[in-house]
């Protein structure tokens, strides 16, 4: 099966789109809800929550781990690939989600001026600068932290006028720091749910960029160059949920996030 990690419920966002793509594939959503969030805690804390939650994974029987997390990819994934995996899983994979997006962002500014909005954790990071760095050099990328935005989506009130409030009030923070900006990447999982506001906050010329369709795409990619991997993922088109706290709080915010019934499982780290 192929395991999609977050600390909350933002991955569920990550999980939808894979699911849109890769219908037939088997999934497991492991969501360390107890502990979230992950924003604002340190690089050391991070990377042992979310190895953790991999080896979780790995013993649930995943041979790929997706993590759904900007704070747990930017902070946490690259330990994982280059110290942990080599000793305790060789055989096995972990993806993050900055990469798929940052693969793509050449092809969708014009201006060569870039911005981010993510969490605390993330900007602090400095991943996504770095990353695109590597591929495109030329590109200016600004960082926005954004507190509450992701209390916002999970308190249901993505559509209130208080959202637009906070959302706008951001948005016009980076645009300030960068007049040139002519796309956005929404650098943490939970935002896709406030495209709303973010849109209407926002000069229509500019992009606003989800991470959810790249990464689906740079994960149908990897199988397709990867036929060993692909023959170990299964085919049932199943996917189950597990949660670190109660599964019925997780149940009721999940419907926020996938508009479906589902049912959970609870599981500790």
């Amino acid at each position: 099966m192929i395991g999609v990690f977050d600390s909350g419920y933002g991955g569920l966002t990550i999980l939808r789109e894979l699911r849109r793509r890769l219908p037939e594939r088997d999934f497991i959503y492991l969501g360390d809800n107890a502990r979230a969030p992950y924003g604002s805690r340190s690089f050391d804390v991070v990377y042992e929550f979310t190895r953790q939650a991999v080896v979780r994974l790995f013993d649930m029987g995943c041979d790929l781990v997706i993590l759904g997390c900007n704070t747990a990819s930017a902070k946490a994934l690259r330990t994982i690939q280059q110290k942990d995996l080599p000793l305790i899983a060789p055989d096995k994979r972990v993806l993050g989600v900055i990469r798929p997006t940052v693969e793509v962002i050449g092809s969708l500014t014009q201006s060569r001026h870039v911005g981010i909005v993510a969490t605390e954790g993330t900007v602090r990071s400095r991943s996504y600068e770095l990353e695109i760095a590597k591929f495109y050099p030329d590109i200016t990328v600004t960082g926005q932290a954004c507190p509450l935005w992701a209390a916002i989506v999970e308190a249901d009130e993505a559509e209130s006028d208080g959202a637009y409030y906070f959302v706008s009030k951001r948005i016009n923070q980076l645009l300030e720091r960068d007049p040139e900006i002519d796309a956005i990447i929404l650098g943490c999982t939970h935002y896709p749910l406030l495209m709303s506001a973010i849109r209407k906050a926002t000069p229509q010329h500019i992009k606003i960029i989800p991470q959810g369709e790249y990464v689906a795409a740079s994960l149908e990619d990897y199988l397709h160059r990867h036929p060993e991997m692909d023959a170990r993922c299964s085919r049932g088109g199943t996917v189950t949920y597990y949660t670190t706290e109660s599964p019925e709080r997780f149940k009721e915010c999940a419907t926020v996030f996938l508009h479906e019934n589902i049912e959970v499982k609870h599981t500790d780290l």
